[in-house]
């Protein structure tokens, strides 16, 4: 029996390619995933591989093009031998009571044969489970004879058998066609922006939308409500389900995946791809990075579960000498590999190692069915051990920027998963990481806003006096002032001085710190004499507490040396940094950010002491250096790019200075984005050089422009807002607009 069409059913493209792969006497493969690999109907269950196939059939025998059509339910491989005997006994007359004879007897009639009349025959064998379960099956090749296959298996031994042909999810195109046809039928009216939302939330899967849609028509309720239902973390996919299923169905999404993941466990490595799905379950479904989940975390994950499959499996009256040992093997990241090619072949995920930082996509009703499953004590480990992984993965410096993208992406759905188990017993060191590589990355306004969430749940969660909540309010106030917030960091540090002082001591590294920031942004503030008397004295208790050559206290000397410069003394500053790179080099290594930071600072002392060229020779060996440590997207790198650009046009070169900028300007506005303080601050300075290389009037409109975008997001008061309206007056004075000077 062919299965009856489904309601609503959507012509697809997978039709068509469909159609071409069968031309011919060929075999066809559907598998159901996301992407295209070869030909063979293959995918994930409920993407409409049976119904696809049904179509195909239906429509090739109605057109005349087909004499024999055999629809066979293959899960295994005696399904597949009785089937193939049924239509023995049916066609050829076969004895019903040796049914392998008969199998057989079939199979030699489909071969061609010389001088025969020709018979058009199509055998459709459904849902095969395991390839293997069709050696010696396999219907012949021949011009006049067609074999399709539908399977959530990807094994090569399928692709050489005929055509792969990967079935897809829907399209938002058809997705939303399918709803409002469903809902339609019934008289049921949506409107699309809900409907649209909706295919989002449950990801375009065929199967989904249309148990979707009979529940919202059998509970009478709206695509809104539906929404909310399974927005709810303490919803299961069984309860957004309806109670009798539609067109046909059988079974849920989940339960035809619990299948699958109960056959991929028996693949080798045997019994490591369900923890693997359970630890995926928890991270982005767009993309995991490889290194994520062959982390160390992952695989100790994994070896419990591995120690715990064996013994389970160990017979309960096996005598003690016999027992096995159940000593744990740890397992190694190829074995995690295999793992992730397991559930690869049951198209439970898609495993592209070419594409390491997005090397495992994971659908997300796959992901919620798995962590259905889960017990709330599993859930909250798994969420911990996904946390520790990430951390694990995470570099310490941030080279590769789509790495980093892709980690923060996977933080992002673990805390939307699993908050709450973040925060025990205490706020998980993953989600600072994660906020500060928004800021490294040159996201500075998205950064405060992640550690204020991240500062109000800490306190609400742990308390205001928790160390946790501490640390976040002191991310929060270093980001609001690297977004150009400068009284705002401050005011907010002074604050947590005072609890530091209270809940820490004067002495604790965590209350040396807030003074050390502290006194930073007040100096940024204007209050430079201030902040070098106050970075005098903060050294003297570095040195005391943590002695001379800790990293602590060589900031402390970086930040004293650099406010005692501002104060006027260029050439003191100067010196004093050739003396505290020596120690940095000596104690933390050439290739530290804070020694790159010191070469930095020397390197601009110099110019400010009037040696430009020598300035600006400096910055393009640092350049080099911090493009090999950090990569060319790292904001330090940008910076050191600004201000060799910076010296080059104080050394003389305007032209080279302004062309420089214009190539930074552009890089920065893709990295740290239009309002980021940096790009406005090169903004600032190739307007300046507009003017210096003669064209005051253009220079004044891109003071005028500067000024506006200054006001808006950095506040009337601040520093560099004032400046740029003494250099718009300037450069209005220059281009003879003297009134409005």
């Amino acid at each position: 029996m062919i299965p009856p069409r489904a309601g609503c059913f959507q012509t697809r493209a997978e039709v068509v390619r469909l159609r071409e792969a069968l031309t011919g006497g060929q075999a066809a493969v559907l598998v159901g995933q996301d992407t295209v690999r070869g030909q063979v109907l293959a995918g994930m269950g409920g993407v409409g591989k049976t119904q696809l196939a049904a179509d195909y059939a239906r429509t090739a025998w109605r057109a005349g093009e087909l004499d024999v059509l055999v629809w066979i339910t293959a899960s295994n491989a005696t399904a597949a031998a009785s089937g193939y005997a049924q239509a023995a006994v049916e066609i050829l007359g076969a004895d019903p009571a040796d049914r392998e004879a008969a199998a057989r007897a079939f199979l030699a009639w489909l071969e061609p044969k010389a001088n025969a009349t020709p018979c058009r025959w199509l055998v459709v064998l459904d849902d095969v489970t395991d390839p293997a379960d069709l050696n010696g099956l396999w219907p012949p090749a021949g011009p006049h004879g067609r074999t399709l296959v539908t399977t959530r298996r990807q094994d090569a031994a399928l692709a050489l058998a005929g055509r792969l042909i990967k079935v897809g999810l829907f399209t938002e195109a058809e997705s939303l066609a399918y709803l409002t046809a469903a809902l339609g039928a019934r008289n049921r009216h949506e409107p699309d922006e809900q409907l649209a939302a909706l295919a989002q939330d449950l990801g375009h899967l065929p199967l989904a939308l249309s148990q979707a849609a009979a529940y919202l028509i059998d509970a009478c309720i709206s695509a809104a409500a539906y929404r909310s239902l399974l927005a709810n973390r303490a919803t299961l996919l069984a309860d957004a389900a309806p109670e009798v299923l539609p067109d046909g169905q059988t079974q849920t999404p989940a339960a035809a995946w619990s299948l699958s993941v109960d056959r991929a466990d028996t693949l080798r490595p045997v019994g490591l791809a369900r923890p693997m799905l359970q630890l995926a379950a928890f991270l982005s479904p767009n993309g995991i990075p490889e290194t994520v989940l062959t982390s160390a975390p992952a695989l100790a994950h994994l070896t419990r579960h591995r120690t715990e499959h064996v013994s389970q499996t160990t017979p309960q009256d096996t005598p003690w000498s016999e027992e096995q040992d159940l000593t744990p093997v740890s397992v190694t990241a190829k074995e995690a590999v295999g793992a992730l090619r397991a559930l690869d072949r049951l198209s439970l995920i898609d495993h592209t190692p070419a594409t390491p930082r997005q090397a495992v996509r994971v659908h997300q009703l796959i992901q919620r069915a798995t962590r259905d499953t889960l017990t709330p004590d599993q859930h909250d480990r798994l969420a911990r051990t996904a946390a520790d992984a990430l951390t694990t993965a995470w570099p310490d410096i941030e080279r590769d920027t789509e790495l980093a993208h892709a980690l923060r992406a996977n933080a992002t759905t673990l805390t939307r998963t699993a908050e709450d188990a973040l925060y025990q017993p205490d706020a998980h060191v993953v989600l600072y990481l994660a906020g500060r590589s928004l800021g490294e990355a040159g996201q500075v306004t998205a950064a405060a806003a992640h550690f204020h969430r991240l500062a109000e749940a800490t306190g609400h969660r742990l308390g205001p006096d928790h160390s946790d909540t501490l640390i976040a309010r002191h991310d929060l106030a270093h980001w609001r002032g690297e977004a150009g917030d400068v009284a705002g960091a401050a005011a907010a540090l002074e604050q947590l001085l005072a609890d530091r002082v209270r809940v820490q001591g004067e002495d604790h590294p965590a209350t040396l710190t807030t003074r050390n920031d502290l006194v930073y942004w007040r100096g940024a503030e204007g209050d430079v004499a201030g902040a070098a008397t106050a970075f005098e004295q903060l050294l003297a208790d570095r040195v005391r507490v943590q002695g001379e050559d800790h990293p602590a206290t060589l900031i402390a000397r970086h930040n004293l040396v650099y406010w005692r410069g501002k104060t006027g003394d260029a050439a003191g500053a100067a010196a004093a940094f050739e003396e505290l790179l020596a120690d940095q080099v000596r104690l933390l290594g050439e290739d530290h950010p804070d020694t790159l930071g010191a070469r930095h600072d020397l390197a601009y002392w110099r110019g400010a002491a009037g040696d430009a060229a020598g300035a600006a020779a400096a910055f393009e060996q640092l350049v080099v250096e911090r493009v090999r440590v950090l990569g060319e997207d790292h904001p330090d790198t940008l910076g050191a790019r600004h201000d060799l650009a910076r010296w080059r046009g104080e050394a003389g070169d305007a032209a080279g200075a302004a062309a420089a900028f214009e190539e930074l300007l552009a890089d920065q506005v893709r990295v740290l984005g239009e309002d980021h303080p940096d790009t406005l601050t090169t903004r600032n300075n190739l307007a300046h050089l507009q003017g210096e290389t003669g064209d005051a009037a253009g220079a004044a409109a891109a003071f005028e422009e500067l000024l506006t975008d200054q006001v808006r997001v950095l506040g009337e008061d601040h520093p560099a807002t004032l400046t740029a309206r003494r250099h718009l007056a300037r450069w209005r004075g220059k281009a003879g607009e003297t009134p409005r000077a």
